[in-house]
């Protein structure tokens, strides 16, 4: 992201405008976000909570800093029982202030662990959206780690909403405090020039507001670029973790393919991005720290040079002096807020946009494109599954059925052969529901008993009684049925782990992950199961499994198989091709589009999660 141009021409004042507005969009997403979760009220509570803790030690800095006068005072005057006096009256104000500061710090840390906790949980929810986890694929680079964004950056965002928005309040509320009290001290500032002796109204006021409001301003225009370069740093920090989770992921494939120095490559490729970029971030912020680190370094002599011609003029005693540089400090310091803060402000504005503009995605993802046709989706009444002119688009190209209408019904054995080499993976996820563009009709049978069994199967972590039954309840299977589904499909060796928890995805292979989707055949019983793989594309042993599961115990099931490779098996009865189509044309008949209307929630798919999100023709055919 680069640097707009600081000047007055009207495009560089649109562009700071548009800027603002869309600050205001996405900040008004982030507190609704957090108003609408189940722990408004306790957000509330803490709110009012920390407000309560900041005007009680707001007021109790006022008494503090009238305590300078009479103490210093004390000590101009060698007054030694003054002294005495005055220094246990300090201990009692600092006694209150810590109980204020320590109850401060604790409410700050549970706002910033609550807001985590429900930006977090909404950021999830709407994540996890019955299709939006595969739709998300293909949203661009919005859609590249959504992980990090849920994780990382929300956290971070909450942590600086937090800070941020409880020192703007406090801030505020001292520079209320002290600005009447400057105001009445400014009056014994006395000014001398050419003979003449004049005051002038809110002098140290005035002073205070020129010193901090000049600071403000050029911390702006030096610091404005760590917005943007925020931004940036921290997509490339999501880009070399998720390299680095995919190494690890993919170990066993590198090092049997000797990849390594590949990966390595590719790892240092992603990490200079990041240097890079963290240069310029390092850079950015040493500019605008030559201007917080010198305004705070004047700030320490500033308020007496402002008051000394009063103190050296003998109408300001030393401890009214004292008082005049405290309360100058505290209205300085308080309107300096921005300078000090600004590196963090930047910081909370990337991430802002970062996590903000991530939820508008989820949530628009099912809106329709500018362009382009989608599919209608519609349940078919009697239980089948209705194809009707339907056809799928993806990367440019389209491909459509060379059927116009199918009607599949419970116990057929359907193949449908990709003959472009590169759709199936479009048309295996829209009968998912999970990839509407294109055009047709898809009338659905209950999604209840569907099962999808993707090329790759899905198994999740924790127990292998879980995994056996997802995404059913475990506690809805008796022992004696998962393990004869496991001895049935040659898992018989696992059955004493059942309650173990473990990444098993990790620890089993490729073909006992197969074997674990056949159990779920046999627990669940689907009466309509989708896969990517022909029976031909099973070894001798699997396939046997298979075709015995289904020919026996889900007699009354139907299959359907997307695949771009025909079979010479017995096993399907029917056959459909999948062909080219030109875009923007349907299939032989066209249909009245009408509005997609949103399927039920379900209850989840087996393995659908594992779905590929967005086809290509780097896909592999089984």
């Amino acid at each position: 992201m680069t640097e707009r141009p600081h000047d007055t021409s009207p495009s560089a004042s649109d562009g700071v405008t548009d800027e603002i507005a869309e600050l205001v969009l996405q900040f008004k997403a982030f507190v609704s976000a957090l108003w609408n979760s189940s722990g408004r009220r306790d957000f509330v509570l803490l709110t009012v909570g920390i407000v309560t803790v900041i005007i009680a030690t707001a007021g109790m800095q006022v008494v503090l800093n009238a305590w300078n006068s009479p103490f210093y005072n004390a000590i101009e005057t060698r007054n030694f029982s003054s002294f005495l006096y005055y220094l246990m009256v300090f201990f009692g104000i600092a006694g209150v202030l810590l109980v204020l500061n320590v109850a401060q710090t604790w409410l700050a840390q549970m706002i910033t662990l609550q807001s985590r906790q429900w930006l977090t949980r909404d950021l999830i929810s709407e994540w996890l959206t019955s299709r939006r986890l595969v739709m998300l694929g293909d949203a661009g680079e919005i859609g590249v780690n959504p992980d990090q964004r849920v994780h990382e950056d929300a956290k971070h965002l909450a942590e600086l909403s937090a800070g941020l928005g409880i020192g703007l309040f406090q801030s505020t509320l001292l520079l209320f405090s002290f600005v009447g009290v400057l105001w009445v001290l400014s009056s014994g500032v006395v000014l001398h020039l050419g003979g003449y002796s004049f005051t002038i109204p809110g002098y140290m006021v005035w002073c205070a507001l020129i010193f901090a409001l000049t600071g403000s301003w050029v911390s702006w225009r030096i610091g404005r670029p760590l917005i943007g370069i925020g931004v940036e740093r921290y997509a490339r920090e999501a880009d070399l973790r998720f390299a680095m989770v995919q190494v690890n992921e993919n170990a066993n494939g590198i090092v049997l393919n000797a990849g390594e120095p590949d990966e390595k490559q590719r790892l240092d490729d992603e990490l200079a991005r990041v240097i890079d970029i963290t240069r310029r971030f390092v850079n950015a912020l040493a500019r605008l720290t030559w201007v917080t680190a010198g305004y705070g370094w004047i700030g320490l002599v500033a308020p007496i040079v402002i008051a000394a011609p009063a103190y050296f003029g003998g109408t300001l005693s030393f401890g009214e002096l004292m008082m005049v540089v405290g309360a100058f400090n505290q209205v300085q310091n308080s309107l300096r807020w921005f300078v000090d803060n600004f590196s963090l402000i930047a910081d909370w504005r990337a991430t802002l946009a970062r996590v903000m503009s991530f939820r508008q995605a989820l949530v628009t993802l099912e809106q329709p494109r500018s362009s382009g046709e989608r599919i209608v989706y519609d349940h078919e009444p009697l239980g089948n599954l209705e194809l009707e002119n339907v056809a799928v688009d993806w990367t440019g190209e389209r491909a459509a059925l060379d059927e116009a209408d199918v009607t599949i019904e419970p116990g057929d054995r359907v193949l449908i052969i990709d003959r472009t080499g590169s759709a199936h993976g479009a048309l295996f996820s829209a009968l998912a529901g999970l990839w509407p563009w294109g055009s047709g009709k898809i009338s659905l049978p209950p999604r209840a008993k569907v099962m999808f069994m993707p090329e790759r199967p899905y198994v999740p972590d924790g127990s292998l009684r879980a995994a056996l039954t997802y995404p059913s309840a475990a506690s809805g299977f008796k022992d004696d049925d998962l393990i004869k589904a496991m001895q049935r499909v040659g898992l018989g060796r696992l059955t004493g782990s059942l309650d173990r928890k473990a990444r098993w995805a990790k620890e089993i292979s490729y073909d006992d992950e197969e074997r674990l989707t056949f159990a779920r055949l046999l627990l669940l019983k689907p009466q309509w199961i989708f896969t990517e793989q022909t029976v031909d594309g099973l070894d001798d042993e699997q396939r046997g499994i298979f075709t015995s599961i289904i020919n026996e115990d889900l007699a009354k099931s139907a299959v359907v198989t997307v695949s771009g490779r025909a079979t010479t098996s017995d096993f399907y009865t029917r056959t459909i091709n999948l062909v080219d189509a030109p875009v923007g044309v349907g299939a032989k008949r066209p249909v009245t589009a009408t509005p997609e209307p949103a399927l039920p929630p379900t209850r989840a798919i087996p393995d659908e999660q594992a779905a590929q999100p967005e086809p290509s023709n780097a896909r592999q055919a089984d």
